[in-house]
């Protein structure tokens, strides 16, 4: 069927920011240009870092039934703001009827690497359960880019900090965690940054990037709004039809 299906909640602010951006990239004019979504904001689901490693309960089931909510409902494209949630992106595909738009495959292929330009290397932020998975860096090894990931000494402190501090609702504490983890990049020669947490963004926003501003921020949430977007127009959902 012709509509968005959103698996959110994951956090539930990280799902309200991807559906703003949503609306913020679709070129209407007015309501009934704008794209049907249908959003499962399900934010029972366990802890999909804490299962990564070993040290929580395991969210699949949970994440297979968000799935089947929207099939039922009849979407024809599923997007999850949620990055640790695509370690089992495997799984939700083989599950659902409609297609899954993957969040680290869209983020990849943001980044530019043009020859004769200065060499690309991309720091990866996400939960360290996302990190441990590492479908990020398999996405980057994929378009032969070069990378790192934080460890404690380099920002994967604050990173957790950041993230912990948005889902509790803090999000000046969040900025403040996420300009610290910048700062611990800088001596790692990173020149690009993916924030593979969907919670980054948010703190970003609130923070003082332009003290960083060597550094080309690849936000995940903006870039799975974009695929999910052109994904829909494509298909011509923004046309009042989608009823029928």
């Amino acid at each position: 069927m012709s509509r968005i299906g959103v698996l959110g909640g994951m956090g539930p602010s990280a799902t309200v920011d991807f559906m703003e951006k949503i609306i913020q990239l679709t070129p209407a004019t007015r309501d009934q240009e704008h794209l049907p979504v249908i959003v499962a904001n399900l934010p029972h689901v366990p802890d999909r870092s804490s299962a990564i490693l070993g040290t929580g309960p395991d969210p699949l089931g949970a994440l297979l039934a968000g799935i089947d909510v929207l099939n039922d409902i009849g979407v024809g494209v599923i997007a999850i703001p949620c990055n640790s949630s695509h370690h089992w992106y495997a799984q939700m595909v083989e599950h659902s009827r409609a297609p899954v738009i993957h969040i680290a495959q869209s983020c990849v292929a943001a980044i530019a690497t043009t020859p004769g330009e200065r060499p690309v290397r991309v720091a990866v932020l996400a939960t360290r359960g996302a990190l441990a998975s590492g479908f990020y860096q398999q996405a980057l090894r994929e378009r032969g880019i070069d990378f790192l990931v934080p460890d404690a000494t380099n920002g994967q402190d604050h990173v957790d900090a950041c993230i912990r501090a948005v889902k509790g609702g803090d999000v000046q504490a969040g900025a403040a965690a996420f300009e610290l983890a910048l700062e611990a990049l800088s001596a790692t020669g990173a020149t690009v940054v993916i924030m593979g947490c969907t919670e980054l963004p948010i703190a970003a926003k609130a923070a003082n990037a332009a003290g960083h501003s060597t550094l080309m921020l690849i936000d995940s949430s903006l870039e799975l709004a974009r695929a999910t977007v052109a994904f829909a127009l494509d298909k011509g959902w923004n046309k009042p039809t989608w009823v029928s």
